[in-house]
């Protein structure tokens, strides 16, 4: 059985919307432009699509300089890069970072489209924030993704999801696409699941730890498109996909050789 990548995407703000790429670089954080921008409180404190689900009509398009914010509503906002701009404190989840401000223009017109005060900052040194040592190797690091550098998931686990979501109590809230995932890594050619098992692999040139599976929230409860909340496919999830007490669905990466380039059609080889 061969498998390949069908699937790379990545995600310039975090909560905010991704967009599908050909090809991206591994760094040691992450897809090279993945979550290195966040929405946050005022004070720094991260906000998502979990309490938040009107981010992810926002659409970041990076432009080599920065990226451009486009929002339902709004006229677009170019946002360059904030090199050399002030540091502020962030939280992510347990961890607290430095990152920097990206500016009053970007904070308003947020504001202006999510309805509260709120300001984006851009981690300029990913160096700064470790993966939880309890699954990672001492030196690992991560962006603003919530605790792994990438995430994977497989075309078959989502057919046999909607399958479940059909035959449940909610069917006409299927079929759910891939996107409510947010995966950076897409494979296609394995069975169902069969990624709950792989603990290192080989994507084209560039070698992975698969360190745990993937904890699923309300988030992909959130329609892309509408920002609309749900109950699919979380709750057949919970009915179907426990593993160590979570609801899972895809498997965490954190990648051995950073600086290769992987692509859409790359072979994928289980080491492990």
């Amino acid at each position: 059985m061969t498998l390949v990548v069908s699937r790379l995407a990545r995600y310039p703000v975090k909560s905010c919307r991704g967009a599908e790429v050909a090809e991206a670089r591994v760094e040691p954080w992450g897809l090279a432009g993945d979550r290195r921008w966040m929405v946050t409180e005022p004070d720094g404190t991260f906000v998502t699509a979990r309490a938040l689900p009107r981010l992810v009509l926002v659409h970041p398009e990076p432009d080599g300089e920065g990226l451009t914010l486009r929002g339902p509503g709004v006229t677009p906002l170019a946002v360059p890069v904030p090199h050399g701009g002030p540091l502020v404190d962030v939280v992510v989840w347990r961890d607290r970072v430095k990152a920097t401000f990206a500016g009053e223009e970007a904070a308003a017109w947020l504001t202006e489209v999510l309805g509260r005060p709120l300001q984006l900052v851009h981690l300029d040194d990913p160096t700064r924030r470790a993966v939880d040592p309890e699954f990672g190797a001492a030196g690992d690091t991560v962006s603003f993704a919530d605790g792994f550098p990438l995430l994977l998931t497989t075309d078959a686990s989502l057919a046999a999801l909607n399958e479940l979501v059909a035959a449940g109590p909610n069917p006409g809230e299927g079929p759910v696409s891939m996107v409510r995932f947010r995966p950076n890594v897409v494979v296609a050619g394995s069975e169902a699941w069969a990624e709950d098992g792989w603990s290192a692999l080989r994507i084209g040139g560039a070698r992975f730890r698969a360190v745990k599976p993937c904890g699923r929230c309300v988030f992909t409860t959130i329609d892309p498109d509408t920002a609309e909340k749900g109950r699919e496919p979380l709750a057949t999830l919970a009915r179907h996909r426990r593993i160590g007490g979570k609801v899972v669905f895809g498997t965490n990466l954190v990648p051995d050789t950073p600086g290769v380039t992987i692509r859409m059609g790359d072979e994928v080889e289980l080491l492990g």
